[in-house]
């Protein structure tokens, strides 16, 4: 039938229609296509014993089922109408057979729903290519189609996906196409969801790349972000000068309380005793003065070396505020363990809250030290003044003595 004068002619219009106007985009929907639908619907026809003027209606909407994509992609169906009633329009060809050519192009809209035998062929006919073994490379040429006319890109993963859901809705309406091409539609259909597997697979994979070397990123950013070395090296020499400062500072604090215990032992021992006797009245004020310098200078060394411990009750939000200072045991003896572990990790995974912590700590180390150091020069001073009347003191009382 596809030999006669007529078809020759629909052939040829159909050609050149789709050689002239159709756009390069359209590398699916074009003369080849409708060249295959063409002879899958004689083949299916003829299987399903179609008679000849079925044939010839048939045949005339396989033809002209997709001419419309020249205008528009989106509706190409109604378009595809429009040129079909013109040329058989054209040609005196029946009304009535004009409208059912145009129904069965109207069969052929997504998602199929035939009404008539002639429908379910062409509906057949159309997605032949689901039942055949070249389907991946029609897929193919549909998937860049789409993407082109629709301006969509579609990922491996997506496209699979897609072609599964389309496989699981679709089913063949007639019983040459379901005998000759369902089992081939059951092995395409396992090929995809066998590479959807594959596909999902390397793309966890790809993932599971990604996120660690994105952790490998943040520990090399973590580790940026913690102090330099020449930082860390002038807050460990600064901070071991201070402590031995203030070692130096104790040491001295225990001199003079050495001293002052031995002034004060030699004083009770041997001056005192002397002080109950009348004859030895003129040595009273000097012992006292003696004495009072030895406690005076006790006092304030003892003083200086008092250690003095912070309450050492803060909350987490102090720690996350970053208000207290984990690096001096005053603030953390009382805290449980896990609270100064969590807040030392968050310290140390926060440059600026530990600069700011280490330099808390030197601040108030030196602040210690200044108290220190000012309690020490008191307590020399007094020493040494208190040591001079002393002894001006006992020096006077003998003169006195010998004058009397």
């Amino acid at each position: 039938m596809l030999e006669n004068v007529f078809f020759k002619a629909v052939k040829t219009f159909v050609f050149e229609l789709f050689k002239t106007e159709l756009v390069p985009e359209a590398v699916y929907h074009n003369f080849g296509h409708t060249l295959r639908v063409v002879n899958a619907s004689l083949e299916i026809g003829q299987a399903e014993n179609l008679t000849e003027n079925e044939l010839e209606i048939l045949l005339l909407a396989a033809w002209f089922h997709d001419s419309g994509f020249i205008i528009d992609f989106k509706n190409h169906e109604e378009k595809s109408k429009e040129i079909v009633k013109e040329y058989l329009g054209s040609l005196n060809f029946g009304d009535d057979k004009i409208k059912e050519v145009c129904a069965i192009i109207d069969a052929t809209k997504m998602p199929q729903s035939p009404k008539s035998k002639l429908g379910q062929i062409i509906c057949d006919a159309d997605l032949f290519h689901l039942g055949s073994e070249d389907f991946n490379a029609k897929s193919n040429l549909l998937r860049a189609e789409m993407e082109q006319l629709c301006d969509r890109a579609f990922t491996e993963i997506e496209w699979a996906e897609k072609n599964t859901q389309f496989f699981n809705e679709h089913k063949f309406f007639t019983n040459y196409a379901f005998e000759k091409l369902n089992d081939q539609k059951a092995l395409n259909l396992l090929k995809i969801n066998k590479d959807l597997k594959k596909l999902k697979a390397k793309e966890e994979e790809q993932q599971l790349k990604i996120q660690n070397k994105s952790e490998v990123v943040k520990r090399k950013k973590r580790k940026e972000e913690r102090p330099e070395r020449g930082i860390e090296t002038m807050f460990r020499v600064t901070l071991r000068n201070h402590i031995k400062l203030s070692d130096i500072a104790d040491t001295k604090a225990n001199i003079l309380l050495s001293v002052s215990a031995i002034i004060m032992s030699v004083a009770l021992s041997t001056l005192f005793p002397k002080l109950d006797k009348a004859d030895n009245a003129y040595l009273i004020y000097p012992t006292l003065i003696f004495i009072l310098t030895a406690v005076v200078t006790m006092v304030i060394s003892i003083l200086s070396t008092r250690p003095k411990v912070t309450s050492g009750k803060f909350t987490k939000e102090d720690i996350s505020n970053k208000k207290v200072n984990l690096l001096f045991f005053g603030n953390f003896h009382k805290m449980q363990l896990n609270d100064f572990q969590n807040g030392m990790m968050e310290m140390m995974n926060d440059r600026d809250y530990l600069y700011k912590s280490l330099m808390k700590d030197l601040y108030f180390l030196g602040i210690v030290l200044n108290k220190k150091y000012r309690l020490l020069r008191i307590a020399y001073t007094v020493f040494m003044i208190g040591i001079v009347i002393s002894v001006l003191a006992f020096i006077i009382s003998f003169s006195m003595l010998e004058l009397d």
